[in-house]
C-alpha cells in the first residue's frame, strides 16, 4: 500500500480510526467538488479502502479531537455516501496517516499534483485480470461506472500481443493503431501485420485495418450485408469479425462471401414468389440494379388509382419529409465550408431513406390489367443500401407481338415506376458550376478562333427557330445554348479562380483588342461594320458568338457544349489545372487521396490521409498541378440525346400512318424512347 506522503519520523505508522472522527480539513487545497463518487463508493463497499487518508488533528477541546482529511477528499466523500446509505457505521475503521498541521498543506498538494494517470495498457490488462477472476463485464462496468462497451473494448485491447502492449506502454503504438490491430484475434497475425507495415503510412489505422480485413466484406458498405443482416448471417454459421470500436452497432467484417450471397439469393427468391403470386408471367431476382438490362425490356401500360383521403395525407407527409431531407443535403453540397464527412453520410442516408419511403408508398397506387400481366413480369433487386426494389410490368423482347404492341419502352415517363437508386454525386452543385465555367471559357476561346465553326454553331440554334414549321417537333436543347447576353459575369461568379486561367486571360485579351477597334458610339456601329473587310467581321463574329455560349451546369451530366468542344477537339487540360483553390479545397479528404492515388501513387495518397485537410490539399496541388488530370465533370464529353416528339412526314407517306389518334399514340411512344432517328427533323 502506498501512502499519500512519506511517513515522518515520529508518526510513521498507519493507524485505524473510526469513521466518526473524520472531517474535511480546511487545509485541503482541492477546491473543486469531487466527481465519480458513486463508483468509488461502490468500489470501497466491495474491496474496502485500499489507500489510506492523510489527516491532521483539528484544534478542538475534546478528549478525541476530530481528524481533518487533508489528502483523500474523494475517499472521504465516498465514505460519507456509504454512511448515508446505511452501508457503514460510525465505528467503521479507516486507515489514516496522521501528519502535523504544518505538513497538511504539503500532503494535500503532493497527492493532488503529483498523481500520475494510469497507463492505458495497464488499465486494460487490469480489466482482463478482473475478467479472469470471474467478474462479468457488467460487474466491472458497474464497479467503475462506465458503459459495458467500454469494458469490452478494454478487454479487446488487452488481447493484443504482449510485445504490442509493451509498445503501447512506451508510446510507440497509439490507441487508434491498437484499435485497428485488435481486429485480429490471434497474436501471430497482429504481430505480422505490424511488422509488415514498414513505412509510416502503412501503420496508419486505416491501412492496418485494411490489411487485416483484405479478403472480408465491410458490412457498412455492402448492400447484401445490409439486406441479410449480421444476425441472420451469424445464425447460418457465418463468422463475423466485430469492430467493437465503431459506434455503429452493425459494424463488422463478413468472412464468408459465398454464404452471404446464398442467403441473399434465397431471400430474394422467396420475395419473388410473393410477387409472382400477383399474376405475373415471370419474375427474376438480381442482387444489384442493372439499368441496361432493365432498359432492354418493354413495359405494359398501367393505371393509377386514386388514393384515399388518409393515403393522400400520409403520402403528402412522406413527400414533405423527402423534400426537406433533399433540401438539407443540397444545402450541404452548396456550402463551401470545411467538409464534414460524418454529416454528409448522415444527410445522404436520410435523403435516400426518405425518397425510398415515398416511392414505396406511391407504388401501391399503380395497377395493371390482369390480361397484360400474363405476358409481362417483374424484376426484384437490391439498391445500394440493401433495400428491396421491384420493377413491375416489364416485357421481354422475345415476347409475343401482341404484348410488344401494347408495351412502351422502359424509358417512357411512368410516374409511379420504381426509380433506380439515386447515386451520390461525386461533386456538389457549386463545384460542378465552378468546373463547367472553366470548361465554357476553354470552349469560348477556341471557338473565337474558328469563325466557320462559330457560324455553324449559331445557325444550329437559329434555324429551328426560324423554320419552326419544319422543326417544331424537335427538342432543341440538344443544341448549345446561345442567347443575346454575355456569359462573362456568370463565369466569374461561379469560379472565383477564373481570373488566373489561361482561357480567361486569352478571352480578356481578345475583348480588349476588339474594344480598342470598335467605335465609341452605338449609332456608328453599323456603318463601321459595313466598312470592314471579311477577315475583321468574321473574327469579330466568332468572338461574339463565343462570348455568348453558356455551358455552366450544376451537375455532371451530358451537355450540349460538349458537342462544340468535341468539334473543336478542345484539350481541357491546357486550360484547367487541379489546384488547391480550384478543386482540392472543395472536396473531401478521401477524394483528394483517391485522385492522388490515381494520378501519382497509392503511397503518396496514403501519406495524405494522415494530414489535415488544408495540408493535404496543398500537398496534392504540388503533386498534381502539371499532371494533366481532369475531374469527371471535365472528362465527361457526352452530349444529350436528340429527342423528337411526334412522327415524320415521310414515314406517313410510306406506311400510311394516320395523323389522328394513331399519330398521337406514336408521338407518346417516341417521346418516351429517347431514340435518335436516322434523319434530321
Amino acid at each position: 500500500m502506498q501512502n499519500a506522503v512519506e511517513p515522518t519520523a515520529d508518526r510513521a505508522a498507519i493507524q485505524y480510526v473510526p469513521y466518526a472522527r473524520l472531517a474535511r480539513s480546511p487545509l485541503n487545497v482541492r477546491g473543486k467538488a469531487p466527481t465519480g463518487i458513486e463508483a468509488l463508493a461502490e468500489s470501497i463497499a466491495q474491496k474496502g479502502l485500499l489507500q489510506n487518508l492523510a489527516v491532521h488533528e483539528l484544534k478542538e477541546r475534546a478528549k478525541s479531537p476530530c481528524l481533518g482529511v487533508c489528502a483523500g477528499q474523494r475517499r472521504l466523500a465516498a465514505l460519507d455516501m456509504l454512511y448515508e446509505q446505511g452501508r457503514i457505521t460510525k465505528d467503521y475503521q479507516v486507515p489514516v496517516l496522521i501528519v502535523s498541521e504544518g505538513e497538511a498543506v504539503a500532503a494535500s498538494l503532493i497527492e493532488n499534483r503529483e498523481r500520475e494517470p494510469m497507463c492505458l495498457a495497464d488499465e486494460c490488462v487490469a480489466f482482463r485480470l478482473l475478467s479472469e477472476e470471474g467478474k462479468t463485464t457488467g460487474h466491472i462496468a458497474a464497479l467503475f461506472s462506465i458503459p459495458e462497451v467500454a469494458v469490452r473494448r478494454a478487454l479487446k485491447i488487452a488481447n493484443l500481443a504482449p510485445v504490442l502492449l509493451d509498445l503501447l506502454r512506451d508510446d510507440k503504438l497509439d490507441y487508434e493503431q491498437a484499435k485497428a490491430l485488435a481486429l485480429a484475434d490471434d497474436h501471430a497475425t497482429q504481430e505480422r501485420i505490424w511488422n509488415d507495415a514498414i513505412n509510416a503510412w502503412q501503420r496508419r489505422p486505416a491501412e492496418l485495418r485494411a490489411a487485416i480485413t483484405r479478403e472480408e466484406i465491410d458490412t457498412r458498405d455492402n448492400a447484401l450485408a445490409q439486406f441479410v443482416g449480421l444476425e441472420a448471417y451469424a445464425a447460418a454459421g457465418g463468422r463475423v469479425r466485430r469492430d467493437l470500436f465503431s459506434d455503429d452497432e452493425h459494424a463488422g467484417y463478413i468472412e464468408d462471401a459465398e454464404l452471404l450471397y446464398r442467403l441473399a439469393s434465397d431471400r430474394l427468391i422467396e420475395l419473388s414468389q410473393t410477387v409472382a403470386a400477383e399474376g405475373w408471367q415471370w419474375t427474376e431476382c438480381r442482387t444489384r440494379y442493372d439499368a441496361m438490362e432493365i432498359m432492354r425490356h418493354g413495359r405494359i401500360a398501367s393505371t393509377t388509382r386514386k388514393p384515399t383521403k388518409k393515403e393522400k395525407t400520409e403520402l403528402a407527409e412522406l413527400i414533405a419529409m423527402r423534400d426537406n431531407a433533399q433540401a438539407e443535403l443540397d444545402a450541404y453540397y452548396d456550402d463551401d465550408s470545411e467538409p464534414d464527412e460524418a454529416r454528409q453520410e448522415r444527410l445522404e442516408a436520410t435523403a435516400t431513406a426518405a425518397t425510398y419511403a415515398a416511392d414505396q408508398y406511391a407504388e401501391r397506387f399503380e395497377t395493371f390489367d390482369p390480361e397484360d400481366m400474363k405476358q409481362a413480369g417483374a424484376f426484384i433487386y437490391l439498391d445500394d443500401e440493401g433495400r428491396v426494389c421491384i420493377e413491375r410490368g416489364l416485357v421481354r423482347r422475345e415476347a409475343t407481338p401482341g404484348a410488344l404492341a401494347s408495351a412502351s419502352p422502359v424509358g417512357s415517363a411512368i410516374p409511379n415506376a420504381v426509380r433506380a437508386p439515386k447515386e451520390r454525386p461525386l461533386h456538389g452543385e457549386k463545384l460542378c458550376r465552378r468546373l463547367t465555367a472553366h470548361r465554357t471559357a476553354a470552349v469560348q476561346i477556341e471557338l473565337a478562333q474558328q469563325p466557320g465553326v462559330a457560324l455553324a454553331v449559331l445557325m444550329q440554334r437559329m434555324i429551328p427557330v426560324v423554320f419552326d414549321d419544319v422543326y417544331a417537333r424537335s427538342y432543341i436543347d440538344h443544341a448549345v445554348k446561345i442567347e443575346l447576353h454575355t456569359s462573362r459575369d456568370a463565369l466569374v461568379s461561379n469560379a472565383d479562380d477564373m481570373a488566373g486561367s489561361v482561357a480567361w486571360k486569352a478571352l480578356e485579351g481578345e475583348r480588349a483588342k476588339w474594344a480598342r477597334m470598335l467605335p465609341r458610339r452605338v449609332e456608328e456601329l453599323l456603318p463601321w461594320l459595313l466598312e470592314q473587310g471579311e477577315d475583321v467581321t468574321s473574327n469579330l463574329f466568332a468572338f461574339c458568338v463565343a462570348a455568348t455560349v453558356d455551358g455552366i451546369s450544376s451537375a455532371d451530366r451530358p451537355h450540349a457544349v460538349n458537342e462544340v468542344a468535341n468539334t473543336l477537339a478542345v484539350d481541357l487540360s491546357r486550360y484547367w489545372k487541379p489546384t488547391r483553390a480550384g478543386y482540392f479545397a472543395h472536396v473531401a479528404k478521401d477524394q483528394i487521396a483517391a485522385v492522388v492515388s490515381e494520378s501519382v501513387s497509392p503511397q503518396v495518397a496514403g501519406e495524405l490521409r494522415g494530414m489535415k485537410k488544408d495540408d493535404a490539399a496543398a500537398t496534392a496541388e504540388l503533386r498534381m498541378t502539371d499532371s494533366g488530370w481532369l475531374p469527371e465533370v471535365l472528362r465527361n464529353r457526352e452530349v444529350p440525346e436528340r429527342v423528337t416528339y411526334g412522327y415524320r412526314e415521310d414515314d406517313d407517306e410510306e406506311d400510311g400512318v394516320d395523323t389522328g389518334a394513331e399519330a398521337d399514340e406514336l408521338s407518346e411512344t417516341q417521346a418516351g424512347s429517347g431514340k435518335e432517328d436516322d434523319e434530321p427533323h
